[in-house]
C-alpha cells in the first residue's frame, strides 16, 4: 500500500525509463514530497494499530526527514494520530557522543519527534554514544538482535549522504553488514562541519546499523533534497552496484522509492538529457538546453553545430521540427546573445527589444537581498559596482547577522581589542570570560552573538562602503528565524515575512536581486529566499501596492553553484578591472576569510571561488560561440 501512495500521487510524475534501476519520484519541493512521505508513514502506524500489531519503524536524522517529523507531529496534536503501538530504531549516532550534546541523534530525535508525540519511551531506540569501547561490540550485537526479535522494520526512512552513504555505512560497506562501529569517511565529516562549527569538532567515528539491517525492511524510502545530492543519486540510480556508492544495494529491494525535489533530481538522465529517453515535447527552454548541451558534448560552438550532429546525438526529432541545423543554430545563438549586457538596469534611451532588462525607468530603485553579510559582494560583486556606476538607488538588506560564521577566536580578538580600548570594558570581559570556558557543546551566550553580529555588521558597511554605497543604504534585516545561536534555525514566522515585507514597501523597488542558490550547507539562503517569496506573494496581491506590477526579481548564483548556461535570463560581463575590484569588496568580510567555517567540500577561498566560476561562465559563453569576456556574473529572472 505506501508504495502505491507514493507512485500514484498526482503530484509526483513517474517515468521508468532504461536508465534506471531504483524506483523514484520527483516533487516540486521537498516540504511537498514531505507531505505525503508522512502521510504514508502515518496510515501504516494506523493500519497496524487496527490489526492490533506493534509498528517498526527505522528512522533517520539530519536535515532530510526534518519536515516528515514535523507534519507526523502535526497529525498527533491535531488528527489525533497516536504512537503508542510505534517501536522506533535509530540508524546511527556519533561515537564517542553525550546524549545531552546539542550534535548527538538522540537530542535531534526527541527535539524533533520524540518530545512531541506519545510514544512511550521504552519504545524507542538510538544507539548509544556513551557505550564503553569494550562493551561496544557486544553493544552492537545486542542492538541487531532487538531488531531482528521484531522481525525487521515495518518502514525504514532513509536520507543519503554524498558519498552514497545510507546510515553511516560508508564506501566500503559489506552487502549483509550488519549494526557496527566504523570510521566516518572525510566528506561525512566535512558536511557535519557546519553543525559543529569546524571539522575539527566532528567525530571520527559512529555506530551504524548495517546495509544488511536495511535491507530487511519490508519498506525503503530514501529522501534526498537539492542540487548537492544529484551527482550521487544519478550514480546510485543509474549506476551499477557497488560497495563504493553502499545506495546502490537498494537496487536488489523491491519495495524501494527514492523521493526527490527537482534540484537532487537534476542529473537524472531523464531530467538532463530527456531526448537520449525518448521522444519527448519541446518546449523553447528545452530546446536551448539541448543545444547548449550538443554544443558542449561536441565541443563545437552553436554555429559549427551540423545536421548530422543533432542526429548522432538522438535529437533528429528536434531537427525535423525547426527545419535545419543552420536555422536551429541562428536561433539559439541569437537567444543566448541577447542575455549579455553591461546595463543590469537596463540601458537608458535604447530600444529593449531584445535585452533582458528594460530601459524605463531610467534611473531605478534597487534592493539586493544578500542572506548573509558577504553573498552580495560573492556572488554579485561587479554588478553591485555597475548599479553603483550606473546611477541607480541601491540598497543592500542583509537578511541575517550571519553571526554563526564568526569563530570564537574571531570574537575573541576583537573582545581584547576592545577591553584594551577601555570601550564598555565591564562587557567586552565578560565576553572575554565566557569565550574562555566555552565548550563545543555550548550555544553563545547573547552578549557574544551580539559582538559576533556586530563584527559582521562592521566588515559589511566596510564593502559597501569600497563600492561607493552610502551607509543609509544598507539595512540590516536580523530575520527572527535566524537568531539561535546554533546551526539549527527556527521556522520562518509572521514576523519574518513582515520585516521583508516592510523594506520592499518602504523602498518601492523596480528591480530585486535575491540569492537562489540553494546549495549552501546551512540551508539560511534557502529560508531567506522563501521569506521574499512569501513576502511578494502578500505584497502583489495588495492593490494599494501598484509598484510591484512595475517590478522585477533577478536570483543570483555563485557562492556554491552558479546558473547552467541554458538558465541564464542576464549575463553581465566583467573587465579585469572589475574582477579586481570585487575581489577588494571580498576581503573587507575579514572573519570570513583562511579558515571559514562553511566551506562544504571546496577548500578554496570564497573569493578564489567566486573569481573562478565568473570566469567559467565566460569561457562558456565564449565557447558557446559568443564574445570573450574576463568574466560574467549570471542571473535567472523570477516570475512571481
Amino acid at each position: 500500500m505506501g508504495a502505491e501512495l507514493i507512485k500514484y500521487t498526482a503530484a509526483g510524475k513517474i517515468e521508468e525509463t532504461r536508465f534506471e534501476k531504483i524506483h523514484n519520484v520527483i516533487f516540486e519541493s521537498s516540504d511537498e514530497a514531505s507531505l505525503v512521505v508522512a502521510r504514508e508513514i502515518a496510515d501504516l502506524i494506523k493500519e497496524k494499530q487496527a490489526l492490533g500489531k506493534p509498528c517498526v519503524l527505522g528512522l533517520a536524522t539530519g536535515s532530510s526527514p526534518v519536515k516528515v517529523y514535523e507534519e507526523l507531529v502535526r497529525m498527533h496534536k491535531e488528527e489525533g494520530l497516536g504512537f503508542s503501538n510505534v517501536i522506533t530504531f535509530n540508524l546511527d549516532e556519533y561515537y564517542p557522543m553525550q546524549r545531552d550534546n546539542i550534535h548527538s541523534y538522540y537530542y535531534f530525535m526527541h527535539e524533533h519527534l520524540f518530545n512531541h508525540v506519545d510514544i512511550l519511551p521504552e519504545n524507542i531506540n538510538i544507539p548509544s554514544g556513551i557505550v564503553s569501547s569494550e562493551d561496544l561490540y557486544q553493544y552492537c550485537i545486542n542492538y541487531e538482535n532487538k531488531i531482528k526479535l521484531l522481525g525487521g522494520f515495518d518502514f525504514q526512512l532513509l536520507g543519503i549522504g554524498r558519498t552514497g552513504h545510507i546510515g553511516f555505512n560508508e564506501p566500503g560497506s559489506h552487502f549483509n553488514s550488519g549494526t557496527r562501529s566504523i570510521t566516518l569517511d572525510h566528506m561525512t565529516r566535512v558536511d557535519a562541519a557546519p553543525a559543529f562549527l569546524g571539522i575539527e569538532n566532528v567525530p571520527r567515528k559512529a555506530i551504524t546499523m548495517g546495509v544488511g539491517t536495511v535491507r530487511s525492511a519490508k519498506r525503503i524510502v530514501l529522501l534526498a533534497w537539492g542540487i548537492s545530492k544529484a551527482d550521487i543519486l544519478k550514480k546510485t540510480i543509474e549506476g551499477e552496484i557497488s560497495s563504493h556508492v553502499p545506495a546502490t544495494y537498494l537496487q536488489e529491494h523491491d519495495n524501494t522509492t527514492f523521493v526527490l525535489d527537482e534540484g537532487a533530481s537534476s542529473e537524472l538522465t531523464r531530467i538532463k538529457t530527456p531526448w537520449l529517453v525518448g521522444s519527448c515535447k519541446w518546449t523553447e527552454s528545452l530546446k536551448l538546453k539541448a543545444v547548449v548541451w550538443l554544443s558542449e558534448m561536441t565541443g563545437k560552438p552553436f554555429l559549427k553545430l551540423t545536421d548530422k550532429d543533432y542526429n548522432d546525438h538522438g535529437m533528429s526529432d528536434l531537427l525535423s521540427l525547426e527545419g535545419t541545423a543552420y536555422d536551429l543554430n541562428i536561433k539559439m545563438f541569437n537567444e543566448m546573445q541577447h542575455t549579455i549586457t553591461g546595463w543590469p538596469g537596463g540601458k537608458p534611451r535604447a530600444d529593449d527589444t531584445y535585452r533582458p532588462e528594460r530601459a524605463e525607468p531610467e534611473k531605478k530603485r534597487v534592493i539586493i537581498f544578500s542572506p548573509h553579510p558577504d553573498d552580495d559582494v560573492i556572488s554579485m560583486g561587479g554588478t553591485f559596482d555597475r548599479l553603483i556606476q550606473q546611477g541607480h538607488e541601491v540598497h543592500v538588506a542583509y537578511q541575517t547577522s550571519g553571526n554563526i560564521a564568526v569563530s570564537d577566536v574571531e570574537a575573541l580578538k576583537f573582545a581584547e581589542v576592545a577591553n584594551v580600548l577601555g570601550a564598555k570594558l565591564k562587557e567586552a570581559k565578560t565576553i572575554i570570560d565566557k569565550l574562555a570556558v566555552k565548550t563545543g557543546n555550548e550555544i553563545d551566550s547573547i552578549e557574544v552573538r551580539q559582538l559576533k553580529g556586530l563584527i559582521r555588521r562592521s566588515e559589511s558597511l566596510a564593502a559597501t562602503r569600497y563600492l561607493g554605497l552610502k551607509d543609509k543604504n544598507v539595512h540590516f534585516l536580523d530575520l527572527p528565524f535566524y537568531e539561535t545561536g546554533t546551526i539549527k534555525k527556527g521556522n520562518l514566522s509572521g514576523a519574518d515575512i513582515e520585516i521583508m515585507c516592510n523594506i520592499i514597501e518602504e523602498i518601492k523597488p523596480h528591480q530585486i536581486y535575491a540569492a537562489g542558490d540553494l546549495a549552501d550547507p546551512h540551508g539560511t539562503h534557502k529560508v531567506c529566499l522563501d521569506a521574499l517569496f512569501k513576502a511578494l506573494d502578500v505584497l502583489k496581491y495588495d492593490e494599494t501596492h501598484k509598484f510591484m506590477e512595475d517590478c522585477w526579481v533577478w536570483l543570483y548564483r555563485g557562492a556554491w553553484h552558479e546558473w547552467e548556461s541554458y538558465e541564464i535570463d542576464m549575463a553581465v560581463p566583467m573587465s579585469p578591472d572589475q574582477v579586481l575590484k570585487k575581489r577588494h569588496a571580498i576581503f573587507c568580510h575579514q572573519s570570513q576569510k583562511d579558515g571559514v567555517m562553511f566551506q562544504g567540500d571546496d577548500s578554496r577561498e570564497f573569493w578564489v571561488r567566486a573569481e573562478d566560476r565568473n570566469r567559467l561562465t565566460a569561457k562558456k559563453y565564449n565557447a558557446l560561440g559568443l564574445a570573450n569576456y574576463e568574466a560574467i556574473e549570471a542571473f535567472k529572472r523570477y516570475h512571481y
